[in-house]
């Protein structure tokens, strides 16, 4: 049983997006399995689908509009670096409107609607391959993955959805009476997760680099700095995934074949450049293809 896991990352997912291109459609790979956390639960549904270049067409193309109905901070670019600082109108809007949040992700919630139909959800249910979302209970403390097989259409337009909410930047949802935020907050990589499904072999996009690098600009005011204690918690938390899912790799003889960025993408992975997400996907193709040029490991045979 093989599985394709992609970690969460912001708008880095089109270097994923990219990976995952160049496994399906040139290494001919089939997927029993696909799990995503946020930007990874975005990619899921159209790559089980193989509507690879509908999803392409999407990340290349993305705006900060088309995630924020309340966008939180403003952007700055200069000399090609790009920062970020408070919208103090926005955010102070949305507290007064009664919102626990800075800013609010509705309009991602449509565009996944617009592009996930009832209709592409029905093929992807009829289908053997499964297609999980992980999101983070904050109520119960737990984090939970979800399955296609489990839930109506809206249910799981809904999941998908949550696993994207980066809080307290975007929405904080309300589902069964609990609150749940971004499926990276528990579980950046759900590689175990995969192993526990049953899959021998994994193919693990880590929208991170492998060795650490000085990939984040210093805090320019309070909110970057909130950003990059954010990012700093995440990066720790995939750390952990990933050493946990060598750890039962090991047990379970499952094999991981890791796909980590080669550079360092960027420095805010909130902001959403349709030039750069279109170079990240290519990179990502390219890396993908090199990987796979330089070593040809013989794989297990697959099982049902």
């Amino acid at each position: 049983m093989r599985a394709l896991v992609i970690s969460g990352g912001g708008s880095k997912g089109a270097f994923a997006g990219g990976v995952a291109q160049y496994l399906i459609e040139n290494k001919k790979l089939d997927y029993d399995l696909f799990i995503g956390t946020s930007t990874g639960s975005l990619l899921v549904s159209h790559l089980a689908l193989k509507k690879v270049n509908e999803i392409k067409e999407i990340y290349t193309s993305v705006t900060q509009s088309d995630i924020f109905n309340v966008c939180p901070f403003n952007i700055k670019r200069k000399s090609g670096i790009e920062t970020i600082s408070i919208n103090h109108f926005n955010v102070l809007r949305n507290l007064l409107s009664g919102s626990k949040t800075f800013g609010e992700s509705h309009n991602l919630k449509k565009l996944i609607k617009s592009h996930v139909t009832e209709q592409g959800f029905n093929a992807l249910k009829a289908l053997k391959t499964d297609v999980v979302v992980t999101v983070s209970n904050l109520s119960l403390n737990q984090v939970e993955y979800k399955s296609i097989k489990d839930f109506d259409y809206e249910d799981f337009i809904d999941w998908v959805w949550i696993s994207c909410n980066y809080t307290p930047f975007m929405s904080l949802a309300k589902k069964d009476g609990c609150e749940y935020a971004d499926g990276g907050l528990g579980s950046m990589v759900p590689i175990e997760e995969a192993i526990r499904r049953g899959a021998t072999v994994v193919d693990a996009v880590i929208l991170q680099t492998e060795v650490t690098q000085y990939n984040r600009m210093p805090s320019l005011n309070a909110f970057s700095l909130l950003t990059n204690m954010f990012s700093f918690m995440l990066d720790r938390i995939e750390f952990q995934n990933i050493r946990i899912g060598k750890f039962v790799a090991n047990n379970q003889d499952a094999i991981i074949n890791f796909y980590y960025t080669p550079t360092v993408l960027t420095t805010n992975s909130l902001v959403f450049n349709k030039d750069k997400m279109t170079l990240w996907w290519q990179s990502g193709f390219d890396f993908a293809k090199h990987k796979n040029q330089e070593t040809s490991p013989v794989e297990p045979e697959k099982t049902e």
